[in-house]
């Protein structure tokens, strides 16, 4: 009997190595979320969400006359809402997914995640930044539920249409305006966020650096602003300068939401709550209040008074450019990033625009579109390795960096560029895109939509 239980507990001792070895191999193939992750990334999605509503709506609601404050918001607040459905439906599946086709693979993706389909609750992102885990299959694999990254980008796809808000504001039909908005999510938004986000993407694969959307969101959305803002012509009682802003009150709310809520969108993109993302965070208000003050700075010197529109709209520059960089700098690139987008954002709101004329009613064309370039181009000179150790830029000896970043701002300068003058003209032809004169006299908010927001009630 003794003999016998000796032989079992000998048979145990010898077989617990083996069970412990398939105990560590299942671990290590059985990838799960990240609580801290996760719950960090849903918040962030809440941040990005907020920079749209009321962030946006308020920027840029305070910036027009009182008789068009409403309009903006509605065009804000519905884009949330169709950009949305629009995202789950197809775009995400076009942005993310792969195509069947692998000719179409670099350029945009298929359907098999059209509405969600072959996505379940238990999926952990495809898609990492900072850390990941190895899947069933071997492969890298996300720490956060595939829905919170699909959530999460959601709310990028939302407001970069929202951005080009300002370029037409005060002048545009309501009908026009919602068809151009959703053709141009659909045919150069999604096919953008493709090249340079996805896997299969040909950006991506090339090298092309855009931490949280200065390619994909800014450059592109700036781009789209200049090219309707010069085709719908400008509005009738512009006269070269600013009209002003009737509740600066609103410019200063929406500026610090929009602050607030960057911390999402850039600190977000790492994917993770850990030191990269502590770092995106850091460089995004070094970056904001670096430009803050140096907008401020310019104008009390040149007009002999700091304005309050003046330190916000520096504010959002310096968020703008630090967008791309945020993962791939440290505060000296962050300080450097700050100055120079002010400067240069400053001499084309304030010189350029008036030499040439076009009415960019809000500058999102001076504010976007070139932050988004100064910051696209920046990434490539002042990406330094002590932040990601795979990535350097020209101050760090890596000049083809540089050059990959130009390339990826020329492509999408010329693809959104002509996209969106054939989007525009093919809504014009269809539904119209301009406001009549009686309506642009009268006022949006009560001819596109029957209200007014300030009412002279006792």
């Amino acid at each position: 009997m003794k003999k016998n239980i000796l032989f079992i507990i000998a048979l145990l001792a010898l077989s617990f190595p083996t069970i412990s070895a398939q105990t560590e191999a299942a671990a290590a193939v059985a990838p799960t979320v990240d609580a801290g992750d996760t719950a960090w990334m849903i918040v962030a999605t809440a941040f990005v969400l907020l920079m749209s509503i009321p962030g946006l709506a308020l920027f840029y609601g305070g910036l027009v006359r009182r008789k068009n404050v409403l309009n903006i918001f509605m065009q804000v607040f519905i884009l949330v809402a169709v950009i949305s459905v629009e995202w789950v439906v197809i775009g995400y599946s076009n942005a993310f997914g792969s195509n069947s086709i692998e000719a179409l693979k670099p350029y945009i993706g298929g359907f098999d995640w059209a509405f969600l389909n072959n996505i379940s609750l238990n999926d952990l992102s495809p898609y990492f930044i900072s850390h990941s885990q190895i899947g069933l299959d071997g492969n890298p694999i996300g720490t956060i539920p595939h829905i919170v990254f699909i959530m999460f980008q959601g709310m990028f796809a939302v407001i970069t249409p929202a951005l080009i808000i300002g370029a037409f504001a005060e002048r545009i039909s309501f009908k026009g305006f919602l068809v151009f908005s959703i053709l141009w999510s659909l045919f150069i938004y999604n096919p953008v966020a493709h090249w340079v986000w996805s896997a299969d993407g040909w950006l991506y694969k090339l090298g092309a650096l855009d931490f949280a959307g200065g390619t994909v969101v800014h450059i592109n959305a700036g781009i789209a602003a200049i090219v309707t803002a010069v085709m719908l012509g400008k509005r009738r009682d512009y006269k070269r300068h600013a009209i002003p802003a009737h509740n600066i009150t609103y410019v200063v709310m929406g500026a610090g939401l929009l602050w607030v809520g960057w911390f999402g969108f850039n600190a977000g993109s790492g994917l993770a709550a850990d030191g990269l993302a502590g770092n995106a965070l850091m460089v995004t208000h070094i970056a904001a209040a670096t430009a803050a003050l140096t907008w401020a700075l310019i104008d009390w010197f040149v007009d002999k008074r700091p304005t309050v529109v003046g330190i916000s709209t520096g504010a959002v520059a310096g968020l703008v450019a630090i967008t791309p960089a945020a993962g791939f700098v440290g505060v000296p690139g962050a300080l450097i990033i700050g100055v120079v987008v002010s400067v240069i954002c400053f001499i084309m709101v304030a010189y350029i625009k008036p030499k040439l004329g076009y009415d960019d009613s809000l500058d999102a064309f001076g504010v976007h579109g070139i932050g988004g370039i100064i910051g696209a181009i920046l990434t490539g000179v002042l990406a330094t390795p002590a932040i990601q150790s795979a990535y350097s830029g020209a101050a760090y000896g890596n000049f083809h960096q540089l050059w990959i970043q130009l390339l990826a701002i020329g492509v999408t300068i010329v693809f959104s560029g002509i996209g969106t003058y054939i989007l525009f003209k093919l809504t014009e032809v269809t539904v119209g895109i301009r406001a009549t004169d009686k309506h642009e006299a009268i006022g949006l908010d009560e001819t596109q939509h029957g209200e007014t927001a300030y009412n002279n009630f006792d």
